[in-house]
């Protein structure tokens, strides 16, 4: 017979367990049903606006892009400066 590995498994049932006991609590259970509608809302707007979300996605891209070229700049104006600073106090 095969054995199967039941971890996952019982990762799974015990994260279950945990997030229904947690909803015994109020607080909890407010935060979470706010959450939920915010994330509802968010998905929403999403669906209704693809366009416009797409365009928020590459102009972050972009400007991601953008500061990692500077900091590499950075970084390397730097390592010729301490490079300069290394051959200077040689000689």
């Amino acid at each position: 017979m095969k054995k199967r590995n039941q971890f996952w498994k019982g990762m799974l049932y015990g994260a279950l367990a945990g997030g229904a006991i947690s909803l015994l609590d109020k607080d909890t259970r407010e935060v979470m049903k706010e959450n939920i509608l915010n994330v509802s809302k968010k998905g929403l707007y999403i669906v209704k606006h693809p366009q416009e979300v797409a365009e928020q996605i590459k102009e972050t891209a972009i400007r991601i892009k953008e500061t990692v070229e500077d900091v590499s700049e950075d970084i390397s104006y730097i390592t010729e400066k301490v490079e300069e600073l290394r051959e200077l106090t040689q000689k």
